[in-house]
């Protein structure tokens, strides 16, 4: 499955899923290996890590208000630091679960964790700190962001 099919399944699996309170920033996503996911030892790439890590992103967008807050002000979401620590590999079509949560955020950044599990057991693990920029306007601070969802909600 090409990427971009791999994100429409995403966002319409989204909108069908369970909405997300603000503030309870945690989701799950339950995939399986995919050829070209694979690098030439025929695992899962590491750089195909930190594309699952932006799809559960987009989940969370979506499945929280922040999305449709988002475009409606012409705010985009950018990631401004991603480790990742790889314990064992992901094989070809094996299943894994993909978790992410939102840890905290500040005056500028939200902080999150990731896990990527196979049978319980973690296989890989990462942290990412990441904005909401806005053009001309800069970084959007995390409060005013999840005020703006809150209005949008509240409407």
């Amino acid at each position: 499955m090409s990427l971009i099919f791999r994100m429409i399944y995403i966002f319409i699996l989204s909108l069908f899923r369970e909405r997300l309170v603000v503030g309870n920033f945690s989701n799950q996503l339950s995939l399986r290996v995919l050829p070209n996911d694979l690098d030439i030892n025929f695992h899962m790439n590491n750089g195909r890590y930190l594309t699952i890590c932006d799809l559960n992103r987009v989940d969370l967008f979506i499945r929280s208000g922040l999305m449709k807050a988002m475009f409606k002000r012409g705010w985009m979401p950018v990631i401004a630091e991603h480790t990742m620590t790889y314990k064992k590999p992901l094989n070809l079509f094996e299943h894994f679960e993909v978790s992410m949560q939102v840890t905290h955020w500040d005056e500028k950044y939200f902080y999150m964790t990731h896990a990527f599990r196979k049978a319980d057991r973690t296989v890989a693990e990462g942290t990412s700190k990441g904005c909401i920029y806005a053009r001309g306007a800069g970084v959007i601070a995390p409060a005013d962001a999840l005020a703006a969802v809150d209005e949008d909600n509240s409407k």
